[in-house]
């Protein structure tokens, strides 16, 4: 496919110039709909070298930013990935993307539990509220940065599924797992309405809060 200047590019997906997503979709050149030739890792050298993987396939797994816009094709031989290929748009679910403004900041900050920094593109925007069932957080228009907070992707993973017990059982992440003093700082075990007071919803103010009570 005939690559395309910055200015002419029509992208579902506006990542951050240099980063993997960036580099891979100016090697695939993605169509308006959002499907692409197969690209082959052996074209992952040079200018695209960072896309060479190591274990798995971190930029084009199903949890990556790019897996948010596009469905990932991955073809492999005996177990290893040989081709990266974009299967059409990823159909949007019901909360609206995250405005980009948005998450860049958050995405520049360090992950609030473990303080790694943003090197490597690690960083995610994670919606405080696990649930995303407020009207309020499916407007672009209407969300702060408040409502965000970044979280490394190992880390966004463990809340996810964190987040996925807790709508199937009703009971709230107890901190008491990782070796706080209290469950919740708001609010009890059962879920009632707000993620509020759950540890995951803000670690750092759970830890603020924590630690307010030694002083």
């Amino acid at each position: 496919m005939t690559k395309t200047s910055d200015s002419e590019r029509k992208w579902a997906y506006d990542p951050k110039p240099g980063s993997k997503p960036f580099l891979f979709l100016e090697l695939a050149q993605p169509d308006v709909d959002g499907f692409s030739d197969p690209v082959s890792v052996t074209k992952f050298r040079g200018r695209y070298r960072s896309l060479q993987f190591g274990n798995g396939g971190d930029w084009c797994r199903d949890s990556s930013s790019l897996a948010q816009y596009y469905n990932i094709e991955r073809r492999k031989d005996k177990g290893k990935i040989t081709h990266v290929r974009l299967h059409g748009l990823r159909k949007q679910r019901s909360s609206k993307p995250i405005p980009e403004k948005i998450r860049k900041v958050i995405c520049a900050k360090e992950c609030c539990v473990t303080a790694v920094g943003a090197s490597g593109n690690k960083i995610q925007c994670d919606h405080k509220d696990g649930r995303q069932d407020d009207p309020r957080l499916n407007d672009p228009s209407l969300v702060t940065e408040d409502d965000f907070q970044p979280l490394h992707q190992a880390v966004n993973s463990a809340k996810r599924q964190h987040c996925k017990e807790c709508k199937e059982t009703n009971s709230r992440f107890d901190a008491k797992r990782l070796g706080y003093s209290v469950s919740q700082i708001k609010g009890n075990g059962e879920y009632r309405g707000t993620c509020i007071g759950c540890y995951w919803h803000d670690p750092i103010e759970f830890n603020r809060v924590i630690c307010s009570k030694f002083k």
